[in-house]
């Protein structure tokens, strides 16, 4: 069986690059981040002392590690501008302008109901479509640097 200390240090080093792909503005919540770490660990370990599969251990790991973490404003954002202005930005560009606009897009994303599987909904294309109205008019207005 695995130890419980190698457990947690796998299960906090996979949210924290889940976090630091998808939520970066969330990266420095080691918290957050060792909490999760901890209760996945304990949860896997749980399930395998219950008999489980290891699959089934790390599945049940995995929805406890990433409760809440599957949809991205930061990856939405991402996604609007390499799609609908990848003319506008050089390529290394992209992820430092969706960091720099998330906290002016947080207006938007609050008036949805922004759940796991929030980009699997009809409400997820209105709001593609007014996030990219709003990029295009911040740009506009702003500039891109």
């Amino acid at each position: 069986m695995k130890n419980l200390n190698q457990d947690y240090s796998y299960y906090r080093l996979k949210l924290q690059d889940h976090i630091d792909s998808s939520f970066p503005e969330r990266s420095s919540d080691t918290k957050f981040i060792e909490q999760r770490g901890r209760w996945a660990a304990n949860a896997y370990e749980g399930a395998f002392r219950s008999g489980n599969p290891v699959d089934e251990c790390n599945a049940i790991a995995d929805s406890i590690l990433y409760e809440g973490l599957h949809f991205s404003r930061f990856d939405t954002l991402f996604e609007i501008l390499t799609y609908e202005f990848a003319d506008v930005f050089d390529e290394l560009d992209f992820r430092d302008f969706a960091l720099k606009i998330l906290p002016q897009c947080e207006g938007i994303f609050g008036h949805y109901e922004l759940a796991d599987d929030f980009a699997y909904t009809t409400d997820y294309d209105l709001l593609y479509t007014e996030l990219t109205g709003f990029i295009a008019i911040w740009i506009e207005q702003n500039g891109i640097r």
